[in-house]
């Protein structure tokens, strides 16, 4: 139902039972089903609810990841969320964080990823501010735009590219704990990447 309409309750319901396993992604950008991590969400078992506060990447359900009232609680398999919390102010990180709480069904999980600011820090000191720390899709990623958003899209004025907080390993963890979810698992990947996993009690 990819139109730019914000759905209601009921549909959102209608879409999410639609599927043996939902996995709401939140912040999903344009479609592209390889945004999902196939070795999480192997295609043929997981449906996709795309959410976002941008209409035009024509999402399900059109929402700040802050505020979800679309989605019913305890709905959702999983809550998969790539490079958006560091895009939220801090105060608002906390009511992101208790949003995937409550959309998720009991044992269900919320994944995350975001850049890992302690490895970015280790390359600021060491000099390397401006300068290529890999090559993404999109071109060459520097620390710069790590710390404050990636600086062609917000050239462009992609005003949701900026980052506004940040996490290292310990934090994002801390953050987790606070919402409620246990089993939690922060990963730092050595390639400037933080993943971090919760789960919400049976």
């Amino acid at each position: 139902m990819n139109d730019a309409s914000p759905i209601d309750r009921t549909e959102c319901a209608e879409l999410v039972e639609a599927s043996l396993l939902a996995v709401l992604h939140v912040g999903c950008g344009a479609p592209n089903p390889a945004k999902l991590p196939a070795n999480v969400f192997p295609a043929g078992l997981w449906r996709e609810v795309r959410l976002d506060i941008d209409p035009e990447v024509m999402p399900d359900i059109e929402a700040s990841i802050t505020d979800m009232p679309m989605v019913p609680t305890d709905s959702i398999d999983a809550v998969w969320s790539a490079h958006n919390l560091e895009h939220l102010f801090p105060h608002e990180v906390p009511l992101a964080l208790a949003e995937f709480f409550r959309v998720l069904k009991p044992g269900g999980f919320a994944l995350v990823t975001m850049p890992d600011l302690q490895q970015v820090a280790e390359l600021v000191a060491a000099g390397v501010l401006e300068g290529p720390a890999y090559m993404s899709a999109l071109g060459p990623i520097a620390p710069l735009d790590m710390l404050y958003g990636f600086r062609p899209a917000l050239a462009e004025g992609n005003v949701f590219m900026g980052h506004k907080t940040g996490f290292i390993a310990t934090t994002l963890s801390a953050h987790f704990e606070t919402a409620g979810f246990t089993a939690i698992d922060v990963q730092r990947d050595g390639q400037f990447a933080l993943w971090g996993k919760g789960v919400k009690p049976v």
